[in-house]
């Protein structure tokens, strides 16, 4: 008889959905470089998102779902006149922070861009403030954004440490979607035991496939992926704090957890406890809007390009020697079909530098790349090489490279010199030099939003660590609405 049963016995949570739970709860962060290093992030991530209002492909996905639907203290969406519902903001703000692939990255078993988080805790944020203060209560400060932006940088980048969802053909927005709830669900309320059940409602959901991240069906889902994760991340917290169940064990469940379903039925590796390792060394793409493996590819077709510009027809071939994870994911030959291809394309992102000494938005649209034959010229000349040491130093804790070098050989024989850039300008070992680069993209991003007193005011309370954390939320977003 029992051959035929399930035994129906509610085990403890998982050990990982509490230890998740215990950390948003109840870990303080103490870092001021983290909390520094948060600022940096928000000032980045909101600039790359008002950049992207540029684009009609992009935009085309903003606003209420049904068209003229009113919310009462809604939620911001910055660079635009739209207050939505939290979910819908969430999605909203999700979408334009991640179109065009142009701020923070987290590189190693998975990848991914904890920014994205800052759809769901941005949009609740407000939302919550602006409530707050209707009923004459605090309302939230940018400090707690500030700590909700830490907390889930660390729970996706620490669970990316040494687990590869990508090998299982699995999307990395999951990440975002399990981070985005556990900080949301507190910061609506939620206890400990209502973080866990959040949590799990999180996991149950399972994963996006990769497929619109790959040749051939790489397009623009993959821009909107992020939003649509950390929305459903806000309402899943809503939903536990109406009193929804969770699923003790939704991991580890024998035959219908989400190791045996989805992970070959392996349990997750996580090796260290959370903190603020994430938000202390992540990577901005600051220079450059290109996937974040092809960065420093880019910045050597760039420094490559004054010896290239005017000798273009005279190359032979072009050897990229890179590393194992950048051949897996964004290294591809055959016609590219939108800009979400190319901009996930290696060959493309080191020819377009090459010939015209910079890489931006603009060069990945239609009308851009097919002006121009000279770049798919180039991308077939190109020799794709793996070094074992770039790829073994991808991973080391102590370096988490993003090695490329490119050499340029000419039809009567001469060369360039190899130029190898193993750390790009957004990597912690470049801070001192990333930060200045870093400020000044975001007063460019305000420029195309934004008349000049504004932006300078924006940019007066984002330099400013004390007063940024202590303004409320509400105001905060105020500075970034359109009338």
């Amino acid at each position: 008889m029992s051959n035929n049963v399930e035994l129906n016995q509610r085990p403890d949570p998982d050990a990982l959905l509490v230890q998740i739970a215990d950390y948003v709860d109840s870990t303080p962060i103490a870092s001021a470089e983290a909390y520094n290093t948060a600022r940096n992030c928000l000032m980045d991530t909101l600039g790359c998102g008002l950049l992207a209002l540029r684009f009609p492909e992009c935009t085309k996905h903003l606003g209420p779902l049904v068209p003229g639907t009113t919310v009462q203290h809604g939620a911001r969406v910055p660079g635009t006149s739209h207050e939505l519902d939290p979910v819908t903001a969430a999605f909203n703000i999700g979408c334009i922070i991640r179109w065009l692939d142009f701020n923070d990255t987290w590189l190693a078993a998975e990848w991914g861009h904890p920014s994205d988080n800052l759809g769901g805790i941005l949009a609740t944020a407000d939302y919550l403030s602006r409530v707050a203060v209707s009923e004459g209560k605090p309302p939230l400060t940018m400090r707690d954004v500030l700590t909700a932006m830490i907390k889930a940088h660390e729970i996706q980048g620490v669970l990316a440490l040494e687990n590869s969802f990508n090998r299982v053909g699995l999307d990395h927005v999951l990440l975002v979607r399990v981070a985005s709830t556990a900080v949301v669900t507190k910061m609506l309320g939620g206890n400990r035991d209502q973080i866990i059940d959040a949590v799990s409602q999180a996991w149950v959901d399972g994963c996006a496939l990769r497929t619109y991240r790959h040749a051939p069906n790489a397009g623009s889902r993959k821009s909107w992926a992020a939003g649509d994760a950390t929305s459903r991340a806000v309402r899943l917290a809503m939903i536990t704090m109406k009193g929804e169940m969770g699923m003790p064990s939704v991991l580890s469940a024998p035959k219908w957890g989400y190791y045996d379903v989805l992970f070959n039925g392996n349990p997750f590796s996580i090796k260290q406890d959370f903190a603020s390792y994430v938000m202390e060394n992540v990577l901005f793409k600051i220079s450059f809007p290109a996937e974040f493996h092809a960065q420093t590819a880019v910045e050597a077709a760039v420094t490559l390009h004054a010896q290239v510009k005017d000798r273009a027809d005279e190359i032979e071939r072009i050897e990229i020697t890179t590393h194992e994870s950048a051949i897996r994911i964004i290294s591809k030959e055959g016609e590219l079909a939108n800009p979400a291809d190319r901009d996930h394309c290696l060959q493309y992102m080191v020819a377009v530098p090459l010939l015209y000494g910079n890489l931006v938005a603009e060069h990945y649209e239609d009308a851009f790349h097919y002006a121009d034959p000279r770049i798919d010229a180039l991308r077939q000349k190109m020799v794709i090489k793996e070094d074992p040491r770039y790829s073994a130093e991808y991973l080391e804790a102590d370096k988490r490279s993003i090695a490329n070098a490119i050499q340029i050989f000419f039809t009567d024989g001469s060369h360039t010199e190899q130029v190898a850039v193993e750390y790009p300008i957004g990597h912690r070992r470049r801070r001192e030099e990333g930060i200045p680069v870093l400020e000044q993209k975001f007063r460019t991003n305000l420029a195309t939003r934004f008349p000049r007193a504004q932006s300078e005011k924006i940019v007066a309370l984002c330099s400013d660590q004390a007063a940024l954390e202590k303004t409320p939320v509400h105001e905060f977003m105020s500075l970034f609405v359109i009338n």
